[in-house]
Formats: structure tokens, C-alpha cells, sequence
């Protein structure tokens, strides 16, 4: 046997290894040395690909494939001398129809073809590109094909995602384009002269931008609450320890992310001119954490001033006001309240969120 075998099977590779093992007097194909001269011309030019190519040769199908072929199938038992159905069960009724119109002498091309297989233990989801192309024996009859493969799975899920990506990218620029609007058309409605105008516009707007930051960071539509309340107080921050934070891993919906920070912009901007932060020693605990509720979880936050001077209410409701008051609320799905209490003015907002944990 090893005589017969070793000139066809020549090559120290694994794939030509495999084959002279096989004991094909008991296959269906025969002895190598009875096998027609284009099989045999098939197998070594297969055998000197460095792409994986796997041979399908007689009514059977039986396989024959190189060394390139291997990572295709992956953990599945050897292939070599085995028919198509014994060595891909798990996708027959996908592949034997196309294996057919390639024995009826029509090249077949299938790019980025999804199949189920299973060659690692379990079912996986993996894409590939290939052809079948028929091979005529000496009388010009198909007597079998090649299959010449490309595993695809990495890039179709790399484009799937850069899809999913983009829609989101498109959302989001959208989303944030209608925000801006509204608050520079209310800014401008509000402020005293344009260079207020411009100092209050550019704290909303940066406020917006940290919170992007945070969203894109974590790559998808929610952000960790924590994340978004340490980001929209950062130009506020003086360094003595004036915010005390405290609360629960709750993340937000984009949207819900978006409008607390603007909502902490417009509280720490007003605590630095007229609240805690505007004397020395005041300071402002923030806390957010998750409640009961009969309707369900939700999430209260609350800012909390001490420590600054008396406390009035404003005599005319600015947008900024309407802003923490009526509008951030609803992307809350619940209520705001604004205390202006002696001791401190205490801002809350209840509601729910995308996303616990």
C-alpha cells in the first residue's frame, strides 16, 4: 500500500500524511493506483495549494482535502476519505443541494454564505466564501469537485457591528443636533447680552460633549450613572472636595445620560453664583440609588446643598430652571422637585432607568 500511495501522497505536510493512513481498499473510491488520472492530477495540485481546498469525488462525495483545509474544520474527527454527509451532518441540507448542481457540471459561487456548523463542540454561526468547481474525468463526464473555501465570519461580524455603529453614530447626531437647537435658541431667548449668551451656551454645549465622551467610551447607548455625574461636574471642580457623591451601579439610556448632565451643568453653574458653591465651605452631596416603587424599581437622585447662604426662589423661571424642572424629567419617565429650603436648596428627580447592574 505505502508503495502505491507514497508518489500520489508525496509531501511531509499533515493533510498528505492523512491520506497515505487511510485504508483505502475499503473506501469507495479504491486503490490510489486504480483512481483516474484526473483525480489523481486533482490531488496533488489541491495538496500544493496553500488556500483550503477539500475534494469531492464520486456519488458518494467522498472527501479528500489539504493542509489549509484543517482550520475549516476545526475539532471535527478526520475528514480524509469520508463522505460530505459524514463529515458535515449539521449543514448537509444546506450544502448538498449546491454539491448536486456541481456534479451536473455547474460551477457554483456563494459569497458570504451564513452556515451553522459545529467543529468546536457546539453549533456556531459562521460565514464563508467559496466555489464548487466541477472536475471531468478522461471521458469528459463530472466525476467530481473542488471546493476552494474562505472562512468570512470575521469580517461579515466586523461590518455588521461597523453597521450597527454607524446607525447608532447617525442616531446620536441627529439626536444631539435636536438638543443643541433647543438650547441655543433658548439661551439666546434668556440671556442678557451675547457675551452671557456665549459663556452660558458654551458651559451647556461642553456639558453635552463630556457626556459623549462617556458614551463613546463604553461603546453603546448606556452609560454608568456614576460616569455621567463625574463628568458633567468636572469644570466645576476646584479641588477642595466641594461634591460628595454617593450611589448605587444604575447606567443610563443615552438620552436619560444627555439630560442629567445638562441638568448637573445648569445646578453646579447656579451653586457657584448664587447657592453652596459660591461661599467658602459650602458644599453639595449628590446621591442616587434604586427604590421600590408600587409600579415597579425606580431611581431617585437628589442634589443637596449646605453650607451656602439663605435660599429664595427666583422670581422669573429661566430656561435653565424649565430645563431641570420639566424637561429632564421626561426623559426620566417621572417628576423633578425643587426645594428651596433655608438650609439649602435640594434638587430631586425620580424616575427609571434603561439599564440596572
Amino acid at each position: 500500500m505505502r508503495s502505491t500511495t507514497q508518489p500520489l501522497f508525496s509531501g511531509d505536510g499533515p493533510a498528505a500524511a492523512e491520506l497515505r493512513g487511510v485504508d483505502w481498499q475499503a473506501n469507495p473510491l479504491g486503490p490510489p493506483e486504480g483512481w483516474p488520472v484526473a483525480l489523481k492530477v486533482a490531488v496533488q495540485m489541491m495538496l500544493a495549494s496553500e488556500f483550503p481546498k477539500c475534494l469531492f469525488w464520486g456519488p458518494q462525495m467522498i472527501s479528500l482535502h489539504n493542509a489549509a483545509f484543517r482550520v475549516i474544520l476545526g475539532d471535527k474527527p478526520p475528514a480524509q476519505g469520508r463522505p460530505m454527509r459524514e463529515v458535515w451532518p449539521e449543514i448537509i441540507d444546506e450544502i448538498e443541494p449546491l454539491a448536486c448542481r456541481a456534479l451536473a457540471g455547474e460551477a457554483v459561487f456563494l459569497n458570504d454564505m451564513p452556515l451553522m456548523i459545529d467543529r468546536h463542540g457546539t453549533p456556531e454561526q459562521a460565514w464563508f466564501t467559496f466555489c464548487y468547481s466541477p472536475i471531468r474525468d478522461e471521458e469528459g463526464a463530472v466525476a467530481g469537485f473542488i471546493d476552494t473555501v474562505i472562512e468570512t465570519t470575521a469580517r461579515v461580524k466586523a461590518e455588521r457591528e461597523l453597521a450597527i455603529r454607524n446607525a447608532e453614530l447617525t442616531h446620536r447626531i441627529k439626536n444631539t443636533f435636536s438638543i443643541i437647537s433647543v438650547i441655543a435658541r433658548q439661551t439666546m431667548r434668556g440671556a442678557r447680552d451675547l457675551d452671557n449668551a456665549w459663556e452660558v451656551l458654551s458651559q451647556r454645549l461642553g456639558a453635552l460633549a463630556d457626556t459623549h465622551g462617556v458614551l463613546s467610551a463604553g461603546q453603546h447607548v448606556a452609560a454608568p450613572m456614576d460616569e455621567v455625574v463625574t463628568a458633567a461636574l468636572r469644570p466645576h471642580r476646584t479641588g477642595e472636595g466641594r461634591f460628595h457623591l454617593s450611589g448605587g451601579p444604575i447606567r443610563l439610556r443615552e438620552q436619560q445620560a444627555l439630560a442629567l448632565s445638562l441638568a448637573l451643568n445648569e445646578l453646579a453653574t447656579n451653586a457657584m453664583k448664587y447657592g453652596a458653591l459660591s461661599v467658602e465651605g459650602g458644599h453639595v452631596d449628590l446621591a442616587w440609588a434604586e427604590e421600590p416603587s408600587p409600579e415597579g424599581p425606580v431611581v431617585r437622585f437628589t442634589w443637596t446643598e449646605r453650607g451656602g447662604p439663605p435660599v429664595t426662589e427666583p422670581a422669573r423661571r429661566s430656561f435653565g430652571t424649565r430645563l431641570i424642572a420639566q424637561i429632564v424629567p421626561q426623559d426620566f419617565g417621572g417628576t423633578a422637585q425643587l426645594d428651596y429650603a433655608s438650609g439649602g436648596f435640594v434638587y430631586t428627580l425620580t424616575g427609571t432607568v434603561g439599564e440596572q447592574g
